[in-house]
């Protein structure tokens, strides 16, 4: 059974990474102290900080497996080193609504560091996988929930 491979941009990495380091250096010991010191107060059957400090004890631990196993399928991809007409993971893509007249930039990214407010979508959408492949001129057709979408691609670059 072969681990699937998660691509990512180096910053996506360091992201990742960063609150990886966060939540085992920090979040971890703020969460043990919380621990004690609720356990100080007593009886821990009614004791709502010690099972509050519990549950964002199992939380904090979740969220670090889930990074850890993220970093380990990692494949890091350097978007200063891509270039080239099509778009691919990594491209930074200028688009005009064809009924709007509207534009808007997206960077293609992977998946753990998506985040449409800021402009990066995973590769893995629908805007994504619609604009794979295609270049400068070409019309995408994408289906959102709010319904059908024309794009019209005009710009791709690459590089940070």
């Amino acid at each position: 059974m072969a681990i699937d491979k998660v691509p990512i941009t180096v910053r996506g990495f360091a992201a990742l990474e960063e609150e990886l380091k966060h939540r085992q250096q920090v979040e971890r010991q703020r969460i043990i102290q919380a621990i004690a010191e609720a356990r100080a107060l007593g009886d821990l059957s009614e004791n709502a900080e010690y099972h509050a400090a519990k549950e964002a004890q199992s939380h904090n631990e979740g969220r670090v497996m889930e990074l850890e196993s993220m970093i380990a399928r990692a494949e890091i991809i350097d978007v200063t080193k891509l270039s080239g007409s099509k778009i691919k993971f990594g491209a930074t893509v200028k688009l005009v609504d064809e009924d709007t007249e509207e534009e808007k930039t997206y960077q293609i990214v992977g998946e753990p560091e998506a985040d449409v407010r800021s402009g990066r979508v995973s590769i893995t959408s629908p805007i994504a996988r619609a604009l794979i492949g295609k270049g400068v001129g070409d019309t995408v057709e994408v289906t959102t929930p709010g319904g059908g979408k024309s794009y019209e691609v005009v710009a791709v670059r690459y590089g940070g």
